[in-house]
C-alpha cells in the first residue's frame, strides 16, 4: 500500500519544488494570525545583509477572525514594532517562496528587543518557516510538537499568514530559533574567558550540518561539526578542544560497547535525550537526521545531550524527489540506510544491547494508548491541526501554483505512520532486560530555591540548597546518579554513598553554605534553582527516574519564595510530587555528622 502511495506522492511533487508567484490573490482575512512586514522604502529582502522593516502582527483573542484592516487598531495587535530581516536557509533559498530570519528591535533600529510573539516566551531571534518542501504543510509542526510532548524541548511554533510589502506570501510557521535561553536551550552562555574547568565545561550548542552557511567546520566525524555556542568567531582553542573531546569520548565508548555508568557512554551523555532524539527522527524517517541539522547541547558540568530537533520537512515519506532523492521509507533505519548516516556513534549506540533495550522500552511506552506516539493520539493531533490550517493551506497552494489535494497529503502521512509504527515495533526487539530496573529509595526532601537577600548574604543564589534523603535501610551507592536535563546540574562522584536514613545537602555555593549553616555540604551544584519553579529529575546513569519534583512559587505550593523559608517534605514516606505534602520551614539545618547538642526535638503530628 505504502509503495503505491509513495509513487502517487512522488508524481504529485514533480514540478512544485520551484514555485512561482502564481498570482497576486486578494487576501483580506484569516482564522490565523496575520503577519505584515513592510521593509523600509519597500526594498526587497536579501540573504545578506539584513534590512530594516516594520512588523505588525494581527491577532484577535478567543479565536476570532483577523482582518487586514485590523492593522490600524492597537487593540487587535500582538506586535507593532521594528525588526531586521533576511532570507535564510540553504536549499530552501531556491524556491520563490522564501523563509526568513528576523530580530525584534527597539525603535533605535539597533538594540535587540526581547518580546513575546503570539504567546511564545520572550526573545528577539525568530524564524518564519515557509515549509517550502512540504506540500502537507505540517511535518515540522508535527515533529516539534511530538518532541515537546515526550518531554524534550523543540522550537515552539505558531501558524500564521504572511504579507510582505503588500504581497500575500502564504502560510508560514512563526517559530523560535535554536538559541541558548532559559526558555529555549537552557544552557549557560559560555564566555571567551571560560577556558579552565569548571567554566570550560559549558555551555555549548553544536551541530552536524551543511557548511553552506559560511561557518567553518570545527571538526569532522563522518559529518561536519559546527560551533553554534560559542559562535565560530568567538570560540577559543581550549573550548573547541573540550567539546570535541566530549564527542570523541562518546565515539570511543560507544564503539567499544562500554555501557558502564562509571566510565562508559552513560557517564558522559544523557541517554534519555539520545533515545528520545532517535525515536522522533526514526518515527518520521528523517532523510537528514544525524548528518544535517543535527544539534547537541551541553550545560556547564552537565552531560552531552542530543537535540533539539530541527529541519524536519524531509520526513514521513517526503524527500527532494525532483532532484532524484527518495530516502524516507517505513522500513529503514536512517542511521544505517547507506545515505546521510551521520557519525558512527549513532549506529554503535543502537547496536549496544543496553542502549537498545532502553530505546525499545521507551518506544513501547510512548506508543501505548493515551501516550504521545500512539497512532490514535497522533491522528487526533493531525486532524486538529488540519482543521486549523486548511483554509490558509488552500490559499497558500493557490498562491504558489501547487496542484495537489491537501487532504490526500495528510492521508499519506497517516498511512505512513501506521506502517512505520508497526515496522519499528517489530524491529526494535525485546526490552525485558531493562523493564523493571530497581532504583534506590532517594527522596528530594528540602528545597531552598529563592533565599532572601541580606546585608550579610547579598546574593540570593549563593544560599540555595537541596537535601536528598536515603529513605531505605541499606547504604546507597551514588555512582552514575545525576539530575537530568539542563538549568540545574549535578552528577554524584563515583563510589560516593548515602547511609541508611541519612541525608546529604547540595549547595549552590559551598563556602556560603558552610558559613551560614555551620557544616560543609556534600557537594556543589551548577547554575541555580529557578525562583519561579522547576522540574527536578533525579535519575540513575541510564535515565531511570529515582525521584521527580516539580515545585512552583505559587499556590498550592507552600509560601517559600524569598521570605527566608525553604520547602520541607513533612515525611519522606509521602509522595513528594504532591504540594500538600510539603511545608514552608525555617528550621535550623544540620547534617548527620553534626547534630547540635541543644537540638529541640519536635514530634509530628
Amino acid at each position: 500500500m505504502m509503495a503505491n502511495l509513495k509513487l502517487v506522492f512522488s508524481l504529485l511533487c514533480i514540478g512544485i519544488i520551484f514555485f512561482r508567484d502564481a498570482s497576486a490573490q486578494i487576501f483580506t482575512d484569516s482564522n490565523l494570525p496575520i503577519v505584515i512586514i513592510k521593509t523600509d522604502n519597500g526594498v526587497s529582502i536579501p540573504d545578506i545583509p539584513r534590512v530594516l522593516a516594520r512588523m505588525i502582527i494581527i491577532s484577535r483573542k478567543n479565536g476570532e477572525r483577523n482582518y487586514l484592516t485590523d492593522q490600524n487598531n492597537p487593540a487587535f495587535l500582538d506586535y507593532d514594532g521594528r525588526i531586521n530581516i533576511e532570507v535564510r536557509g540553504s536549499s530552501s533559498q531556491y524556491p520563490d517562496k522564501k523563509q526568513y530570519g528576523f530580530s525584534t528591535l527597539l525603535d533605535d533600529n539597533v538594540t535587540e528587543n526581547n518580546v513575546t510573539l503570539l504567546g511564545l516566551p520572550k526573545e528577539n531571534d525568530w524564524i518564519l518557516n515557509s515549509m517550502v518542501f512540504d506540500t502537507a504543510l505540517i511535518r515540522d509542526y508535527l515533529s516539534y510538537n511530538l518532541s515537546r510532548q515526550i518531554g524534550e524541548y523543540a522550537s515552539r511554533t505558531v501558524y500564521c499568514e504572511v504579507v510582505i510589502n503588500s504581497y500575500y506570501k502564504g502560510l508560514y510557521l512563526l517559530q523560535e530559533k535554536i538559541k541558548a535561553d532559559a526558555n529555549r536551550v537552557n544552557v549557560h552562555k559560555i564566555l571567551p574567558s571560560d577556558n579552565l574547568p569548571p567554566e570550560v565545561t559549558g555551555g555549548y550548542i553544536t551541530k552536524a550540518d551543511k557548511t553552506t552557511g559560511g561557518d567553518p567546520v570545527a571538526w569532522q566525524m563522518q559529518a561536519d561539526y559546527i560551533h553554534v555556542l560559542p559562535k565560530p568567531e568567538e570560540v577559543t582553542p581550549a573550548q573547541s578542544t573540550y567539546i570535541h573531546d566530549q564527542f570523541l569520548t562518546l565515539a570511543t565508548t560507544s564503539r567499544n560497547g562500554n555501557s558502564s555508568v562509571t566510565d562508559g557512554f552513560p557517564h558522559y551523555v544523557d541517554m534519555p535525550s539520545f533515545i528520545d532524539y532517535m525515536i522522533i527522527q526514526e518515527l518520521s524517517s528523517n532523510c537528514d537526521a544525524y548528518q544535517f541539522s543535527t544539534y547537541f547541547h551541553k550545560d556547564r558540568k552537565g552531560k552531552l545531550r542530543a537535540g533539539p530537533l530541527w529541519d524536519n520537512d524531509l520526513t514521513y515519506g517526503n524527500d527532494l524527489f525532483l532532484w532524484g532523492y527518495d530516502r524516507s521509507h517505513t522500513n529503514v533505519w536512517q542511521f544505517s540506510n547507506g545515505d546521510n548516516e551521520g557519525s558512527a556513534f549513532w549506529k554503535d549506540l543502537f547496536n549496544n544491547s543496553v542502549f537498545r533495550c532502553y530505546l525499545a522500552r521507551r518506544w513501547n511506552e510512548l506508543i501505548q494508548p493515551g501516550m504521545p506516539l500512539n497512532l490514535a493520539s497522533m491522528e487526533a493531533f493531525i486532524d486538529q491541526t488540519v482543521n486549523t490550517i486548511t483554509e490558509a493551506a488552500i490559499r497558500n497552494n493557490t498562491q504558489w501554483g501547487i496542484i495537489t489535494n491537501f487532504q490526500d497529503r495528510i492521508n499519506f502521512i497517516k498511512a505512513f505512520l501506521r506502517e512505520r509504527i508497526d515496522w519499528m515495533t517489530a524491529n526494535l526487539g525485546s526490552f525485558t532486560a531493562c523493564s523493571n530496573v530497581p532504583v534506590p529509595p532517594l527522596v528530594i526532601s528540602k528545597i531552598m530555591y529563592n533565599p532572601p537577600v541580606t546585608a550579610l548574604y547579598p546574593k540570593s543564589n549563593d544560599q540555595e540548597f537541596l537535601e536528598i534523603t536515603n529513605n531505605g535501610d541499606i547504604t546507597v551507592n551514588l555512582t552514575g546518579i545525576y539530575f537530568a536535563g539542563t538549568g540545574f546540574v549535578y552528577q554524584f562522584p563515583n563510589n560516593s554513598v548515602i547511609s541508611p536514613h541519612a541525608s546529604v545537602f547540595l549547595a549552590n555555593n559551598i563556602s556560603v553554605f558552610k558559613e551560614k549553616y555551620g557544616f560543609t555540604p556534600f557537594g556543589q551544584f551548577t547554575r541555580n534553582l529557578s525562583d519561579e519553579g522547576q522540574d527536578l529529575i533525579l535519575a540513575d546513569g541510564y535515565g531511570n527516574v529515582i525521584d521527580n519534583v516539580w515545585y512552583t512559587d505559587t499556590i498550592p505550593w507552600p509560601a517559600a519564595d524569598g521570605n527566608g523559608y525553604y520547602l520541607k517534605l513533612t515525611d519522606p514516606d509521602l509522595d513528594n510530587s504532591i504540594s500538600s505534602n510539603w511545608t514552608a520551614s525555617n528550621d535550623r539545618l544540620f547534617d548527620d555528622k553534626n547534630i547540635p547538642e541543644n537540638l529541640t526535638l519536635v514530634l509530628y503530628p
